[in-house]
């Protein structure tokens, strides 16, 4: 099993606000769904709460909560959603699917779940959408240690805004 952060974040390491995302980069969301498609994510519930009650399509949703009473969504074949109370037991859970839904799996968010991932050493890869900007947020992407992790592709876009795909590895 392959963990990977899947991520957009500002220069100040932005990744959201009040709930949502602080810009509007149509190539970004489509690297998401593209990449994410056919997949198992890993999510915290405010993360979960951001689709508006919709499970995303073609995905294996994995939440994680505190409060059993958010445990209440209905899921599909196409688009499972089930609840973990910690970010251990939901990689636990991913384990045995991945032959069904692909090795890489992926952390989609947020702050709080990243952090932990990578404090634990959990993290193996990470798409890292920079963009080149400050942004006002209240919830923040931790630091990539560069000593843990190497930088192993770059591609820059200029428009609407200058941002760059980035990918890491571990070391």
């Amino acid at each position: 099993m392959i963990l990977t952060h899947i991520v957009a974040c500002s220069e100040n390491h932005v990744i959201g606000t009040q709930g949502g995302l602080p810009w509007d980069l149509p190539e970004d969301m489509k690297f998401f769904k593209d990449t994410t498609k056919g997949h198992i994510m890993i999510m915290g519930r405010k993360t979960f709460d951001s689709f508006n009650g919709r499970a995303l399509p073609n995905r294996y949703h994995i939440v994680i909560t505190r409060d059993p009473s958010k445990q209440k969504f209905e899921s599909t074949e196409k688009s499972p959603v089930v609840y973990v109370a910690s970010l251990e037991e939901a990689v636990a859970h991913a384990k045995p699917l991945t032959e069904k839904w692909g090795e890489e799996v992926f952390i989609i968010g947020g702050g709080e779940i990243y952090k932990q991932a990578i404090e634990k050493k959990l993290t193996d890869k990470i798409y890292l959408t920079l963009i080149h900007r400050e942004f006002p947020g209240d919830t923040y992407y931790p630091q990539i240690d560069q000593n843990v992790f190497k930088l192993t592709q770059r591609r820059d876009v200029e428009l609407p805004i200058p941002f760059s795909f980035l990918t890491y590895m571990k070391k």
